[in-house]
């Protein structure tokens, strides 16, 4: 591989933004000075642009294997690419589930035949598998996944002893969806009396309530405090559950870590009347006021990363009725740009949003030589212009299921180049199908 030289970017890392020259010598950054001279390197101008580490999604569905005319691992993680994403952590409840060691082996194994993004892979709990969990290696996985609220197939874990049991034996991450699914199963039935299977959307934030998700975090959070355990609770949706999360020890000694998603910063319940269904997640949307309570954990550190929670489904999937209709939707790809319209506005900075969407995510998860610009790092960069305005549209979506909640959307900024261990998958709009991306590592326990 040719060394390459991006010269005079703005490079935004580490609370600072910087003008420098970034050297990269097969997959590493061999060294970044003021200015570097290599007359071996092919020459990358960047005046003008900014230099961000590549983003690291910790929470996507990308569908494979079973569930693949929503998306699949080469389709997503291009669309990842291409928003600015360079490594990204899939969830387990695809057909068949990752609950056992085979299973998340052969996602491994396709992910190296297809991704052109990095990739870790949870590794699934049910309440019957615990054994084939405490097998996990925290070196070479990312984390454990578990559902507290509803999911497909048996990824529901609700067992009280299967719960002990793994918050006390499990030493590496665990990641939980909260969401209590008998409270939630009772405000559907209600509504479904009245309404039937066409429930208006607007009730989602009702049917899956704020009391339902703080019950289920609260309850984690306790689990966690009891035996010790590395809790990881993924997408907050509401005031209530902020209170949960502490904001006055330095991350890396955090047992107890929180994130927020991107709709969940940008949207609301306000929303529902013109996107309906496809405003459809869980946790749900919820109210403005929620909304600026995430904002603000997210800026005092309560919150500690912003991920995507990608999960794409098929537009006829979301056009039917409200109880037919799956929850998620697609946005690696629109993932970074929003917040970088967020930090134009004024909302957040964009050393913040590098902090949350790159450097927090390496800390939290013990990623080994990734998510900051350093040199002997891996070279995960994606070079954005600020400046170059650009509209979402169906010609420009780049998720297989072929839609986006942000369409008719104008961002400000745009990703221009985005660099996967030195490699240029993604340069001017176009992929290079030649590139794969490489299994993440962690430092473990």
């Amino acid at each position: 591989m040719r060394k390459k030289l991006i010269r005079q970017a703005t490079l935004v890392n580490e609370g600072k933004s910087i003008i420098a020259d970034v050297l990269i010598d097969g997959d590493k950054i061999a060294a970044i000075a003021p200015r570097i001279e290599d007359a071996d390197a092919e020459l990358i101008d960047a005046t003008g642009l900014y230099l961000l580490p590549g983003a690291i999604d910790d929470q996507v569905h990308f569908r494979e294997p079973g569930l693949t005319h929503k998306g699949d691992l080469a389709s997503e993680s291009r669309a990842a690419v291409a928003g600015g994403i360079t490594s990204y952590m899939e969830m387990p409840n695809t057909s068949p589930p990752a609950l056992t060691q085979d299973a998340l082996a052969w996602k491994y194994a396709r992910a190296a035949e297809t991704s052109v993004a990095n990739y870790s892979f949870y590794m699934g709990v049910s309440n019957h598998n615990v054994e084939e969990v405490l097998k996990t290696d925290s070196n070479n996985v990312c984390g454990v996944k578990i559902f507290l609220g509803s999911s497909t197939g048996d990824m529901l874990v609700d067992n009280e002893a299967t719960l002990n049991e793994i918050f006390s034996k499990v030493k590496m991450l665990i990641a939980v969806h909260c969401e209590n699914d008998p409270m939630i199963k009772e405000n559907l039935d209600r509504y479904k009396a009245e309404y039937g299977d066409a429930i208006p959307t607007k009730f989602h934030p009702l049917i899956r309530s704020r009391e339902a998700c703080y019950a289920s975090s609260s309850n984690a959070v306790a689990l966690a405090k009891k035996y010790g355990t590395r809790l990881h609770i993924l997408h907050i949706s509401t005031a209530e559950e902020l209170s949960l999360f502490e904001n006055n020890i330095p991350l890396r000694e955090k047992k107890i870590t929180a994130e927020a998603c991107i709709h969940h910063l940008w949207f609301s319940e306000e929303d529902y009347a013109t996107k309906g269904n496809f405003l459809k997640w869980n946790p749900a949307v919820k109210s403005t006021s929620d909304r600026e309570a995430i904002w603000q954990a997210v800026l005092d550190n309560r919150i500690d990363v912003i991920a995507t929670d990608h999960a794409p489904h098929t537009i006829e999937e979301k056009e039917q009725a409200y109880t037919k209709a799956p929850s998620g939707g697609p946005l690696v790809q629109h993932a970074l740009v929003a917040m970088l319209e967020k930090a134009a506005e004024g909302k957040i900075s964009i050393e913040r949003v590098v902090e949350k969407m790159s450097h927090a995510v390496a800390d939290l998860f013990r990623i080994e030589k990734r998510g900051y610009i350093r040199e002997g790092y891996f070279a995960d960069l994606v070079l954005v212009d600020l400046n170059a305005p650009w509209t979402v549209s169906k010609e420009n979506i780049r998720y297989k299921c072929g839609w986006s909640p942000f369409e008719g959307t104008r961002f400000r900024a745009q990703v221009r180049k985005t660099f996967v261990n030195g490699n240029i998958v993604f340069n001017e709009g176009h992929i290079d199908e030649t590139v794969r991306g490489m299994r993440m590592t962690f430092a473990g326990v």
